[in-house]
């Protein structure tokens, strides 16, 4: 063999060795980023909530749903005390007694695919909702959440936000939509929507919906009625608009035969006893105080 071929041959596994080597090193490196992006997704993951853990038995198409609704939630309940703000003690009082007693607190995605689709929800469902946006919802309420896992739904007056103290910033919602809590609309001012005239009610409406999904960058789909007022043009606004269901402020258990856009809410006030407490959520038919 000449000189010529050999030297031909010789260069030709240099570049073949080269290559391989590089590769491997690639691929290594490869595998080493997604090792390492794995990892911080897991660690993202971590600071979810749970996902649903639905067993059996499943409530039975058609029956009511209790969605009950609470406003603030602080040691700073005025004198006399304010039916709205509701303490932390007792806050996680009736937290202690859902899970105690098997309560599965759903979203409002799960009732709504109860309520259109016959999924399967668990038998002993609830909805909790928390309206306005106060800021202590963010230092008081959530920290429960997190501690018991409970998933809820925020009801949010957007023109509130970054410019109320006492009220949610963007980065809290920000914060508490990435963990897992539903934040949807309460309009922009929280006005009595039977009040205004079409043109009005559908600026409160679409406005505070762009704004949530501008700033979470998610679809919002739900609102609650501001002191639960509305009127047959509301209603029809609100599916103009594009949401999909719409709760009220007091009421009952919520039931599909009531309307998806005027779904009653279970009220629950700073001044219930823990026993008046759990027979709204036993009793359908609760007696009204």
């Amino acid at each position: 063999m000449n000189i010529k071929i050999k030297i031909i041959i010789f260069s030709t596994l240099s570049v073949l060795f080269l290559c391989l080597t590089a590769c491997s090193s690639k691929t290594s490196q490869t595998s080493q980023n997604t090792a390492k992006v794995a990892k911080k997704n897991i660690s993202a993951e971590a600071d979810t909530y749970p996902k649903e853990n639905f067993k059996a038995p499943f409530k039975a198409i058609g029956q009511g749903v209790p969605v009950l609704m609470y406003h603030s939630v602080s040691t700073d309940q005025g004198n006399p005390i304010n039916p709205i703000i509701i303490s932390p003690n007792l806050l996680e009082q009736e937290f202690q007694y859902i899970k105690d007693n098997g309560y599965t607190p759903i979203t409002l995605d799960d009732l709504y695919n109860y309520l259109v689709n016959k999924t399967n929800i668990p038998s002993k469902s609830i909805v909790l909702t928390f309206d306005d946006g106060y800021e202590n919802n963010y230092t008081t309420l959530f920290p429960l959440l997190k501690k018991y896992g409970f998933r809820a739904t925020l009801f949010i007056i957007t023109s509130y936000i970054d410019k109320n103290p006492n009220y949610l910033t963007s980065k809290q919602l920000k914060e508490m939509d990435s963990y897992g809590v539903d934040i949807e609309s309460h309009t922009v001012t929280h006005p009595y929507l039977n009040k205004l005239t079409s043109t009005e009610q559908m600026a409160q409406l679409t406005d505070s919906k762009a704004y949530l999904e501008k700033l979470l960058n998610k679809k919002i789909n739900y609102i609650s009625y501001p002191y639960g007022a509305y009127n047959k043009v509301t209603i029809a606004d609100v599916q103009k608009a594009g949401y999909k269901m719409a709760l009220s402020t007091d009421g009952r258990w919520a039931m599909k035969k009531n309307g998806l856009f005027s779904l009653d809410r279970v009220y629950i006030s700073s001044q219930f006893s823990l026993k008046i407490f759990k027979e709204r959520l036993t009793n359908p038919n609760y007696p009204f105080l």
